[in-house]
């Protein structure tokens, strides 16, 4: 069985990612692409369907890991009877292919260690040809893929398994580098341990370094930028929302879903992260990126794209993969990319705007993007849509995203109104953000209870209606503010965080039942720092980041009473609300109030 979440680390180079167990085993590898098709599908089934073990052979007295500072290099020492001794993995971000590198290093005494490669392609399940490619070289071979192990330790095989069995003693090393490249290449010239550990040390540090001072939470922010890079698919600039597939909302459920996208809303909030800390680079390379995923009608607007802009997402399942202890089922693709939510377009419109306020070189293309999508958002938003959570049922006049389409209107007008000849385009922008702030809050108010609904004609709550104070909608001192908050402690609130919505009420057209959604529960903390509540904020903050893992990572979501993380790992979302509320709380005193520009 896979490990639990909380007990993964993540490896990456900007194109791809892995998962490294505690012990040693590497349970989830897609190469050369976040979306490409795993070789290591262990995580979602059995060792048979893909891993990479390397650890003491023998009993283990203690383990302890971490990342070097202000890197994705992660070294993991076990300790036994008989030494101790330390593992280092990382992925090179500068080799000619994608790879990953183990190294094992004798720190004291002797440990004895066990090797175990199984390389299956095509999510778990196609068998390669295995095949010694010279000294200490050997090739995994199916259809277009090949991996390509170099290792300073002879390697058995039995069974469809590479074996290798070795001693380190203090002072000593063993390496292993395992490479992908297309299998109707010659094999390619392995790279230098050495000056690969060292370029990827330095590419993860200057960028680390670039981090302002955060007060306390500097730590926590770095490794959460690092994260975010880390999401990033340097050839394109497009960032997902995680790099995992079928990680469950719900232990043993069916909201099993691939986040292996690039999703406008988790992207644009990413972008802001960047460009909040000064890391515009990031921030121009995803916004390049959109101006080519989005090109055409704004009706043909995707909330979600391929790492290169791809349109074509189909879903399908796995049924050879018995799923994460047994969630099923095991999803490839994700339909959620052809539904309307709307509120990605005022996500989108406010990050433009961010970028002109932040000083981020114009773009020719942005302006009339801009142009085009007016028109189309001014009769949309009177339509329903599937919403921010991507319902699988009847669509629903959403507040959240009525409220998100105000925005698109509010800052377009904003920036219009500083354009030669914006003057008009400007009015009209205002005028319908007024009706569209006119129809929420008669439609999307319940006057009796004192709360604004997830939807017109409901009584349900939904945490995304904190957005109606993060994004400027209403003031955080709006008495119906005030009682929208007051309403989401009460009813949504478990054991001090947030549920996404009332699951119960069967809006989403899934079975109910998930863990809290830690993204909503920092949106509730950066509200408390609008209200003058800072007590609260740093309370709650404080007991989210409390959730991370030893190496300061977090999933999508978190179960309360088993306290376990569920959902798709590390998640986007979840480090863009560290980052956002460490900034709120470390500026609290330095201006009245906290927009979104920070948020």
């Amino acid at each position: 069985m896979a490990a639990r979440i909380e007990d993964y680390a993540m490896l990456g180079n900007c194109r791809t990612a892995a998962l490294v167990s505690r012990e040693g085993s590497i349970d989830w590898l897609c190469f050369p692409r976040f979306d490409s098709p795993a070789c290591f599908a262990a995580l979602l089934g059995t060792p048979e369907n893909g891993r990479w073990s390397l650890k003491p052979s023998g009993h283990i007295h203690r383990v302890s890991r971490a990342y070097e500072e202000g890197t994705l290099i992660l070294e993991t020492t076990f300790e036994t009877e008989t030494g101790i001794a330390k593992v280092i993995d990382f992925m090179p971000t500068t080799a000619a292919h994608s790879s990953v590198a183990r190294m094992v290093v004798g720190l004291e005494g002797r440990v004895d260690f066990h090797m175990e490669l199984i390389i299956r392609f095509g999510y778990g399940r196609v068998v390669p040809w295995l095949e010694k490619h010279g000294e200490g070289c050997y090739t995994a071979v199916a259809g277009p893929d090949m991996l390509v192990l170099r290792s300073t330790t002879p390697l058995i095989s039995h069974d469809q398994h590479s074996h290798a069995d070795f001693t380190v003693h203090a002072g000593q090393r063993k390496v292993f580098t395992l490479s992908h490249q297309p299998s109707h290449e010659h094999v390619a010239e392995g790279f230098d341990l050495g000056s690969a550990l060292a370029s990827t040390n330095y590419f993860w540090r200057e960028f680390a370094d670039r981090c302002p001072d955060v007060g306390p939470w500097t730590p926590l922010v770095k490794r959460s930028l690092i994260t975010l890079k880390a999401l990033t698919y340097l050839p394109t600039g497009g960032i997902v929302a995680a790099p995992t597939t079928s990680l469950p909302e719900r232990l043993g459920g069916e909201r099993n879903w691939d986040y292996r996208y690039c999703w406008l809303r988790d992207a644009t909030m990413t972008l802001l992260a960047f460009m909040n800390l000064g890391y515009f680079d990031e921030a121009a390379a995803w916004r390049n990126w959109l101006t080519r995923s989005v090109a055409g009608s704004p009706a043909q607007m995707q909330i979600m794209y391929g790492l290169a802009g791809e349109r074509d997402l189909p879903e399908f399942e796995l049924p050879w993969l018995a799923g994460y202890e047994g969630s099923r089922p095991v999803r490839i693709g994700n339909a959620a990319a052809s539904q309307t939510q709307l509120d990605i377009y005022g996500e989108v419109a406010d990050a433009m705007v961010q970028a002109i306020r932040g000083h981020l070189p114009p773009h020719s293309r942005i302006e009339a993007i801009t142009r085009v999508i007016v028109p189309f958002l001014e009769q949309a938003w009177r339509r329903p849509d599937e919403g921010i959570w991507e319902i699988r049922a009847q669509p629903q006049h959403f507040v959240h995203s009525k409220v998100m389409a105000w925005v698109a209107f509010d800052r377009i007008a904003t920036v219009a109104a500083t354009m030669n000849n914006g003057g008009r385009f400007a009015q009209n922008c205002r005028r319908i953000a007024n009706q569209i702030r006119a129809e929420v809050c008669e439609k999307g108010f319940d006057s009796e209870r004192n709360t604004f609904v997830q939807h017109y004609a409901t009584r349900a709550l939904d945490a995304s209606l904190l957005h109606i104070v993060l994004t400027g909608f209403l003031p955080a001192n709006d008495p119906r503010v005030i009682g929208t908050v007051a309403a989401i402690e009460q009813r949504l609130m478990r054991d001090g965080l947030l549920l996404r919505y009332e699951t119960e009420t069967g809006v989403d057209g899934l079975p109910p039942g998930e863990g809290v959604f830690l993204a909503c529960s920092f949106w509730l903390a950066d509200v408390y720092v609008l209200q003058g509540r800072y007590a609260e904020a740093q309370a709650l903050f404080e007991r989210l980041t409390a959730l991370c893992n030893d190496v300061g990572l977090l999933s999508e979501q978190y179960d309360p009473q088993m306290g376990r993380m569920l959902g798709n790992f590390p998640q986007a979302f979840s480090h863009v609300g560290i980052i956002d509320t460490a900034l709120n709380l470390y500026r609290r005193g330095q201006a009245p109030a906290v927009d979104r520009a920070h948020t």
